[in-house]
Parts: structure tokens; sequence; C-alpha cells
């Protein structure tokens, strides 16, 4: 039977300051998503869902309105783990050629995350993901993810207001940029885009 544990965060909790405080760490990480992993467990238990892999459990529920709440705590756990593994501190590997090439340049790519970002009404995540052969920027709504919809996901932003409001209060748009400028890890990025 599969039973969710909370995964590690790849740095310490006040790793990424002065960006991301610990405390914001502390609270995203420690109650958001270990709420969502004692909710997913408690779901699936005695399910066909306890047989399945977490990315299975979000693909099988993704379409069954019955299943809303798996969907949602799967997801959720799924694009925190993704957001999460995506930043690093002290980054400095250079944007992939790849995205470069798809936007026209570092900047164009950058000024069009941003702008998908601060647009996304509520709450919610700005992804990079491929779709097919090309690379996009998308927004999802609330715990929705890239893979409920057969694209890839390569590198995301959670705009939930508990991913930075502790440290930016309404100002989402800072939150943003320090994320681009200073946070990104570009390696995990090459990694998703290699695969």
């Amino acid at each position: 039977m599969f039973t969710l544990t909370q995964f590690p965060l790849p740095y310490a909790t006040d790793a990424l300051m002065p960006y991301i405080s610990a405390e914001t760490l502390e609270t995203h990480h420690g109650r958001h998503v270990a709420t969502y992993i004692d909710n997913l467990n408690k779901l699936i238990e005695n399910t066909p869902y306890a047989d399945l892999s977490l990315i299975e459990i979000i693909k099988e529920s993704a379409n069954r309105p019955e299943d809303k709440k798996i969907f949602n705590n799967a997801a959720q756990v799924y694009n925190h783990d993704f957001f999460f593994h995506g930043m690093c501190p002290k980054c400095t590997t250079e944007i992939p050629q790849e995205i470069i090439e798809s936007f026209g340049s570092a900047e164009n790519f950058k000024n069009q995350f941003k702008e998908s970002a601060t647009a996304l009404f509520g709450s919610g995540y700005t992804w990079l993901v491929r779709d097919g052969d090309k690379l996009k920027i998308i927004n999802t709504s609330n715990a929705d993810t890239p893979i409920a919809h057969n694209m890839q996901p390569i590198l995301t932003l959670d705009v939930w207001e508990h991913s930075y409001y502790l440290d930016y209060k309404n100002k989402r748009a800072d939150f943003v940029d320090n994320f681009l400028n200073n946070l990104v890890n570009w390696d995990f990025v090459a990694e998703n885009l290699s695969k």
C-alpha cells in the first residue's frame, strides 16, 4: 500500500534568505504540505488509489469529479515538491539555451514568466512546460497541474499567497522578480529539459 511521507527540503529552511524567510519555508513546507500529505493518506486508505504512485493518483483522479479531494491533495503534494526543488541558494547556472532560443532571449523569458505570474488571479502556479515539441508558459489555478493535461513540467512558481505573503505582503511582482533572478535552480530546469 502506498503511504506518502513528507519529502525533505533540498536545503536548510534559512538557505533562501533574504528572498524567502525561514518562517515562510517552515510554514509553507512544514505545515501546508504536511497537511496535504496527511489528507491524501486518509483519503486513499482502503481505495484502489492506495496501490498507485503519486503521479498515477493525479492522472487517475484528474477527470473524476467524485475524486476531486484526492486530486487536489495529490496535485498539491506534487506541485509543492516540484516548486521547492526548482529553487536553490546562490544558484549560478545560466538559463538553458533551449529556453533562450524558444523565447528569443533570457530577458524575454523572464518578462513573459513575470507577466503571467503577476496576472494570475487568485491562487495557483505559473509553469514553464513542454507541450508536445514546444516550450510554453502557462498558469494553473488552485491545485491543477500540467501532468493532468499531458504536459511536461520544467519549472514552476507557487503564487498562492502562503508562498510569499509573510515576506512580501501584497507585492507579488517583487516575489516573482526575486524568484527569477536569485532562486531558480537552472540545473534542475536543464535536467527537466533533457527528459
